[in-house]
């Protein structure tokens, strides 16, 4: 299968890695020292005491990748727009493009299912609508991405955790058909795990309940993961922001569960706090605006995530990465 990996850096750089040596001719759109080195010594990846190589094709130039079977951006929501100026060589009549980002995606409320409340406005989240007119709907294939990377590098990246890497996928309009079906079948052969998703947007929230409350509470204390569940001073702030969280969710999907580890939290720094670490900009939008903005339409009151969420977006703005 022909697969682009749009915006590979740390996360998008592991899926290239496997997928290439699962036997896909996989190219990437990159940039920079990273861009580079790829080009060079093609990507290493180091896992779980293992290093593994793969040569792809890369350049910061989405034509001269051409029509592909499979685009998998991996983006941050702040550089997604990208997407929309960059995609169209790519695009065949029967190109998948699956969106695997963070927090609430631009597409939301395209294809919403009936039983689904009405969204607030998420325009703010593709703004001028670039990406809706250049990407068509039946294109369009929903993404959660669990894996825990870092470019510790150019062209080297760390995967810290290797019992757990999974893309989670579905149709926007949540059909169960043969396209879901294969795509599913190649990320499997390239050890990403693809488990059925009945419902893409609630997978979503499951993974949102997290990173919309304990990654920005790493972002606030420059902490990781395992760090802040440890922080004995968190700990009876952390059940109130989680139930604030999971309020949130349920007004969309009352059967939402956040996502359970059947191992501690990995010394893992999550790639909010790496974006502010490292002066990029930061998926405040994706992360704290838009669940706030679900909060109001659902009439909820959130205090705590009001007030964490307020904290990230000052964080973010007085270094300079957010600019609401």
């Amino acid at each position: 299968m022909r697969i682009c990996i749009f915006g590979a850096g740390a996360v998008g750089s592991h899926l290239a890695l496997r997928l290439s040596r699962a036997g896909n001719e996989v190219s990437c759109v990159m940039r920079g020292p990273h861009l580079a080195a790829v080009q060079k010594n093609g990507l290493t990846l180091r896992s779980g005491g293992d290093e593994l190589k793969a040569k792809v094709k890369a350049s910061d130039n989405p034509a001269d990748l051409g029509p592909q079977d499979l685009v998998i951006s991996t983006l941050k929501a702040t550089a997604v727009a990208a997407l929309a100026t960059g995609v169209t060589p790519m695009l065949a009549d029967d190109t998948a493009v699956v969106f695997a980002q963070n927090g609430i995606p631009w597409w939301y409320d395209i294809g919403l299912p009936e039983d689904h409340p009405p969204t607030p406005d998420l325009s703010f989240l593709d703004p001028g609508g670039a990406l809706r007119k250049a990407i068509p709907r039946e294109l369009i294939v929903g993404g959660v991405i669990f894996s825990s990377n870092e470019v510790i590098a150019p062209g080297v990246i760390h995967n810290s955790s290797p019992e757990r890497n999974m893309l989670q996928i579905g149709e926007c309009d949540d059909r169960e058909g043969e396209r879901i079906a294969r795509l599913r079948s190649v990320l499997e052969a390239a050890q990403i795990l693809s488990p059925p998703v009945a419902r893409i947007r609630e997978a979503i929230w499951s993974k949102l309940l997290t990173n919309m409350s304990m990654s920005v509470l790493c972002l606030l204390t420059g902490q990781t993961a395992r760090g802040v569940r440890d922080d004995p001073a968190l700990q009876e702030v952390i059940p109130h922001l989680l139930d604030e969280a999971n309020a949130i969710a349920q007004s969309c999907y009352p059967g939402v569960k956040r996502i359970t580890r059947t191992v501690p939290a990995p010394h893992h720094k999550p790639s909010i706090l790496q974006d502010y670490e490292l002066g990029r900009a930061m998926e405040i939008d994706a992360l704290v605006r838009a669940p706030a903005a679900f909060a109001r339409a659902a009439n909820l009151s959130t205090p705590m995530m009001d007030l964490v969420g307020a904290l990230a977006i000052q964080h973010a703005r007085d270094k300079g990465l957010y600019a609401p």
